[in-house]
């Protein structure tokens, strides 16, 4: 039934589950922050706060998912190369994963650190996404 896609659609799925996880995750730190408030994050909160950490992965995610998502879609109802779609959907997944735990236990405020790899994993293969579906509608 999901034909040739599959592999990118369940791709794609992870993606946002993965997103989904990062949300709980960053409720759950939140609410056991001291003197927890609806909404209120202390400015004075840095690397070494694990909420912080929580709360930069979960707005990373969400600031990067929106050009992949939306050019796999565009792929999907162009007729892209399902093999190379599959390819770059699931190599940015599995990027985003290992730059979402790395967010998680490495607290630096050093810049490229380890999960800069991954972040730039993911941005090269949204990057290629957009070259290579915009030279597909093209020609």
């Amino acid at each position: 039934m999901l034909g040739i896609y599959q592999s990118s659609l369940i791709g794609l799925w992870f993606i946002l589950a993965t997103i989904v996880v990062q949300a709980m995750v960053l409720i759950r730190v939140h609410r056991r922050q001291p003197g927890y408030k609806v909404g209120v994050i202390d400015p004075s909160l840095g690397q070494e706060s694990l909420f912080f950490r929580a709360y930069r992965t979960f707005w990373n995610s969400m600031e990067n998912i929106i050009p992949l998502f939306g050019m796999a879609i565009l792929a999907l109802v162009s007729g892209y190369s399902a093999t190379k779609l599959s390819i770059v959907v699931w190599t940015y997944a599995i990027a985003r994963v290992f730059h979402m735990i790395l967010y998680y236990m490495v607290a630096t405020d050093k810049n490229p650190s380890v999960r800069s790899i991954f972040f730039g994993i993911g941005f090269l293969a949204t990057f290629y996404l957009i070259i290579d579906l915009g030279l597909y509608l093209v020609f």
